[in-house]
């Protein structure tokens, strides 16, 4: 297979390309989010503390709502649509992981740290935002529920690395140590995707010395004013924003009752924070990308909404099942049990609702809304990941897990009920 080919004309390619990106970002987003957290949590830091420094690192994630429509503004490009803003932010991306390495101490050095991590989210919200809008560009509708499953599958293998990986390298080489790790990686992944090429046409580089003949293939930029209008009207649509409310709930509710168990089996039950780590993104993080993937091609066939709101009552019962049965987490293989379900749960009500919300967005300004939905939906892990901090200062974890349950439950029955009460009503 030629890269020549290009991403336009070979559905294997668009595959593994948007597979290995979505590595590309899981691994420092596993690498801060888990492994580091979780570092911190097991060296003695308060909840609170923990739960500050993953919402300071996810705030860049949230920008993505404006990162949208400048992308969209400059998205065409002679070596490629959209891929300039890919390549230039993979490399900042890199440089800013590298310079975590001038970082001794980061026990003693929380702000330094958090600052190092912030500035990294930066590049690496604005080359996810990239992706997305390049994916919601280029990928066909028929294929969009498998290619969000390789996405999904691929962000997951990157997080196995970045948490279990790089954990088990800081628990014992030492935080230099897994900072170059991820680092060579990540420059691994960037010489990717700078030979990769999404149109036969596409070069390397740009020619500086034909100007014109430039010009006449690279097609007009809109507008930022009209990207704008149009995407703050896409949003506010009362059907599209009824549907987003439902699916950014659920993902605030999964953030909470993460954080929240995992500090909890850190903190109460004494677990060492790299087995939590392990677990969370090492063990069985192979049948988690198979189901998604499986997922994905059903997301293809079944109705999306359907199966998202399957996959809400499954996950709300999961919870409340887990809630209840507390008594049962002083047992490791119980508990680890139910980390290691939590790795499947949430992948497959990533791979139900991303086709929903790409389905939702207006031609022409896709890129943008897409990415503002993905902003919309990290700014809901970064809220949960903080709420849950102060949630466990006046609630324990499990009744944290049982009420989020009960929201996803809820919001799943009633969701499927007013399916079916929509369905009768329709004429034949």
């Amino acid at each position: 297979m030629k890269l020549s080919l290009a991403l336009n004309n070979n559905r294997n390619l668009r595959y593994v390309t948007f597979l290995y990106l979505y590595v590309m970002q899981g691994v420092p987003a596993g690498f801060a989010l888990t492994a580091m957290a979780n570092y911190f949590t097991g060296k003695g830091l308060s909840s609170q503390s923990v739960g500050s420094f993953v919402a300071i690192v996810g705030i860049p994630w949230v920008l993505q709502f404006f990162w949208g429509p400048i992308i969209d503004r400059y998205q065409y490009s002679v070596i490629g649509h959209r891929k300039q803003w890919i390549v230039l932010t993979q490399l900042m991306a890199l440089i800013a992981s590298l310079g975590l390495l001038y970082i001794n101490n980061p026990i003693g050095e929380l702000t330094t740290v958090s600052a190092a991590f912030f500035i990294h989210s930066i590049f690496a919200s604005v080359q996810d935002a990239s992706v997305d809008a390049l994916a919601i560009s280029i990928v066909p509708e028929n294929e969009r529920g498998r290619v969000n499953a390789f996405m999904r599958g691929g962000f997951l293998a990157g997080i196995a690395l970045g948490s279990a990986g790089l954990s088990l390298v800081l628990y014992h080489y030492g935080f230099h140590a897994a900072v170059l790790s991820q680092s060579a990686l990540l420059f691994i992944l960037t010489t990717f995707t700078f030979f990769t090429k999404l149109d036969p046409a596409d070069r390397y580089l740009p020619n500086f010395r034909q100007r014109t003949s430039d010009k006449t293939n690279v097609k007009e930029n809109p507008k930022l004013g009209w990207l704008f209008r149009q995407l703050f009207s896409g949003l506010m649509k009362k059907d599209n924003f009824n549907t987003f409310i439902v699916i950014a709930t659920v993902y605030t509710c999964n953030g909470v009752f993460i954080r929240s168990f995992s500090f909890y089996l850190i903190h109460n039950l004494k677990w060492q924070y790299n087995d939590v780590s392990v677990l969370q993104g090492g063990w069985c993080t192979i049948a988690t990308i198979a189901i998604t993937v499986i997922g994905g091609i059903i997301a293809d066939k079944l109705v999306p909404t359907i199966l998202q709101l399957r996959v809400m009552i499954g996950i709300g019962l999961f919870l409340i099942i887990l809630g209840l049965s507390h008594n049962l987490w002083l047992f490791k293989p119980y508990s680890g049990t139910g980390l290691i379900l939590w790795n499947l749960a949430d992948p497959m009500f990533s791979v139900a609702a991303m086709p929903i919300l790409m389905s939702l967005c207006i031609q022409k300004v896709e890129g943008s809304q897409f990415t503002a939905y993905m902003a919309l939906v990290n700014l809901c892990d970064v809220v949960g990941a903080y709420l849950s901090g102060w949630m466990m200062a006046i609630t324990p974890a499990p009744t944290i897990g049982l009420i989020c349950g009960v929201a996803v439950l809820f919001l799943g029955v009633w969701g499927y009920v007013r399916r079916k009460r929509e369905l009768s009503i329709k004429p034949f």
